[in-house]
Parts: C-alpha cells; sequence; structure tokens
C-alpha cells in the first residue's frame, strides 16, 4: 500500500510528535510518535494547517469531530469497509472488532477486522482507539507506544476498558 506524503507537519502533543502527511489536499496518514520525531512541515498545503489546528483543539479537550477530508482510498475493499466503519465511531464511544465485522456484514471476520484496524493510515480521526476486544479488553494498538497510548486517548475522551 503506497501512501502518498507530499507535505507534512509534525507538532508536539500529550502522547509524543505527531506527524501529518498529506497529498491533493487531503490527509493521507498519520503518524503518531513518530520515529523521526521532528517538528515542523514540509510544504505547505492547507489542509495540514487545518489538521495541525484541530488535533491541537482535540488534545486540549476543544474538539470532538474533525472536519478536514482524509484519504482512505489506499487499502483493499475490506479494509477501506473497516476505516469507514470505524469513522462512524464518535468521541466517546467504544466498540469491538466483533462489533466492527457485524456491521460490515462479515460476522465471522473478527481477527481480519484486526488487522485492518492496525493498519489504519489515519488513527485519531478514524479513531481505531476505540475498538476494543470482545471482552470489552484493550488489545492492541500501533501507534505511539502502543497500549500506554491508547490507554491515554481512551482516558481523554472519558472510556474505560479492561487491562
Amino acid at each position: 500500500m503506497k501512501i502518498h506524503r507530499d507535505t507534512w507537519v509534525g507538532f508536539k502533543t500529550p502522547i509524543g510528535i505527531v506527524r501529518v502527511y498529506a497529498a491533493n489536499e487531503k490527509v493521507t496518514f498519520i503518524d503518531i510518535a513518530a520515529a523521526d520525531a521532528k517538528v515542523g512541515s514540509g510544504g505547505k498545503a492547507q489542509v495540514l494547517k487545518t489538521a495541525e489546528k484541530e488535533l491541537t483543539q482535540y488534545f486540549s479537550g476543544k474538539l470532538t469531530k474533525f472536519s478536514f477530508p482524509v484519504d482512505l482510498s489506499n487499502g483493499t475493499d475490506f479494509q477501506k469497509a473497516v476505516w469507514k466503519q470505524i469513522a462512524k465511531i464518535p468521541f466517546g464511544k467504544l466498540t469491538t472488532y466483533k462489533g466492527i465485522a457485524d456491521a460490515i456484514g462479515k460476522p465471522k471476520a473478527s481477527r481480519a477486522v484486526g488487522g485492518a484496524v492496525g493498519s489504519n493510515p489515519v488513527p485519531l480521526v478514524v479513531g481505531c482507539h476505540r475498538v476494543l476486544g470482545a471482552s470489552g479488553k484493550i488489545t492492541g494498538y500501533s501507534g505511539g507506544d502502543g497500549l500506554p497510548t491508547k490507554r491515554w486517548l481512551l482516558d481523554h475522551e472519558g472510556l474505560t476498558a479492561k487491562e
């Protein structure tokens, strides 16, 4: 899966450096606590200014829904269906991998849903941190420091999960 990263902005957040990448005025990728951890920018896409502003507001508790466009076209049809379903989960709500599988009409695909969740190119915006295991347990998170980052995001949204 090739994700276009023509322009970028990186900024500090409570969960580490977040880098947002864009192409054609759509956010294409969000890297939480990026390995290269640079603050700054490369390019002048307006969508990056909006994304930085809105993500900063999210982290300060002032925003619960993002308005900037994202590009979810770089995935399989199954992944795109999963990401679109996750995008429907509002701030402060949870679901399970099984709930996503049922919602997309693939009730036996919970594990495959987990794989698609893990390859979500725009975490935070497509809130994969809001997806838990069947028992309500935190199972994994590919962004930042993994489970501690997911716990922070859940706490930030007033949510609790089993350990």
